[in-house]
């Protein structure tokens, strides 16, 4: 059959199964296929499938005239990373994106512009690292959080608006966003001479919390690998690694197709914990902000008795761990939520509306080995020193 005698429906179902550069090429062999390897409706799929835009717009959020020209923006803007990098890290940030339009748009609006080729080379140059390939494109999309004097609450609290969130418990508090590329150099040189690290030093710090309690993390740039700083990382250099080692993969590799590095990995179980209720959103008085304590099963344990559902979770504090303490190396802050179910507190087939804690009993486990055993008169209200909140 001559390939004129296709009709046009014909050819744009066949086409629409192409991948987009097996459709470019294809336009090639004939003016027919040049006709329809050229339709809107192919390149809007090929747009809304590899980059989720429903409007023909560019990495700057700027409208192109057509999707076809929009695709071809984008594969030359990025055309120096793997593509199926990129647009698993466009995903990343979409979903975070979508998530934060519904439950957290303060948080939303700090995130700022994707950064340049130019603003990640004046970068490496500054702090003589070569960023891994995951991190670069995190950040062609979106260069880091930026907060004005509105944002922050106090001198104590910071700003709540971290993308990463935190915890308060007892008189620590918390809260993480990711640093700007012009903060990261900042923030890594103040760190590398006050910790004496090498002047050729691969780590950067990429994140850290906005209150007056210190958390850093740290990038290392040679193997991707992330690290969050300890209660000794002021006189040792003491840091713990955030991913498992094997999941970390050709981080300076551009002809693979298996790319991610720890930033990228943790940002990903950060957006789905995000998404399943894992972690929510949480009021800490007038605070809002992305707590950590867990809220889903199985890292949060719930039990009901008498219409009062109980919920407990903890939460690791790698800020304050001391891994040279044999004894007590790790700390972790629990929280205990009591809320009555809808029928209310049920007693002796009564129901009521509301009821009263006069007296707390909970036993703490590690590895089956009972490490406190609270037995005390209730604390509404209030927050105390092991981040049990009675509400």
């Amino acid at each position: 059959m001559a390939l004129e005698s296709v009709g046009d429906l014909a050819l744009n179902l066949i086409l629409s199964k192409l991948e987009p550069e097996d459709t470019a090429k294809s336009s090639c062999v004939s003016k027919k296929l040049r006709s329809s390897a050229s339709e809107e409706t192919l390149w809007s799929r090929f747009c809304a499938d590899e980059l989720g835009l429903s409007q023909p717009i560019d990495p700057l959020g700027n409208p192109t005239p057509s999707f076809k020209i929009c695709y071809q923006i984008w594969r030359k803007e990025f055309c120096i990373y793997p593509w199926s990098l990129v647009k698993r890290v466009r995903r990343c940030w979409d979903r975070l994106r979508s998530w934060l339009a519904v439950n957290f748009p303060e948080a939303g609006a700090t995130l700022r512009k994707g950064a340049t080729e130019d603003d990640i080379k004046e970068l490496e140059n500054a702090l003589k690292v070569k960023l891994p390939l995951p991190t670069r494109v995190l950040y062609r999309f979106v260069d880091g959080q930026e907060f004005h004097g509105k944002d922050y609450i106090t001198s104590v609290f910071g700003c709540p608006l971290g993308l990463i969130g935190g915890y308060i418990f007892y008189d620590q508090c918390v809260n993480v966003y990711m640093l700007p590329l012009r903060q990261v150099i900042l923030e890594t040189r103040e760190i590398r001479r006050e910790l004496h690290f090498p002047g050729k030093s691969k780590y950067v710090a990429v994140a850290c919390s906005s209150t007056v309690d210190e958390k850093f993390f740290f990038l290392n740039c040679f193997n991707g690998q992330l690290y969050v700083g300890t209660q000794n990382l002021p006189h040792y250099g003491e840091m713990i690694p955030c991913v498992p080692d094997e999941l970390i993969r050709s981080v300076h590799d551009c002809n693979g197709d298996q790319q991610q590095d720890a930033t990228l990995l943790w940002l990903e179980e950060h957006v789905r914990r995000l998404e399943s209720g894992i972690i929510k959103l949480c009021e800490y008085g007038n605070i809002k902000c992305i707590s950590l304590f867990p809220e889903e099963t199985p890292l949060c344990s719930t039990a009901i008795t008498n219409g009062v559902k109980v919920r407990a979770s903890a939460v690791f504090v790698p800020e304050n761990a001391n891994l040279k303490n044999d004894q007590e190396k790790y700390l972790f802050a629990y929280l205990i939520r009591m809320s009555l179910l809808p029928e209310g507190c049920i007693v002796n087939g009564m129901s009521f509306s509301s009821c009263q804690l006069h007296w707390r009993h909970w036993i703490i486990r590690a590895n089956d080995t009972v490490t406190s055993d609270v037995n005390a008169e209730a604390v509404i209200g209030k927050v105390d020193r092991a981040g049990r909140q009675l509400v």
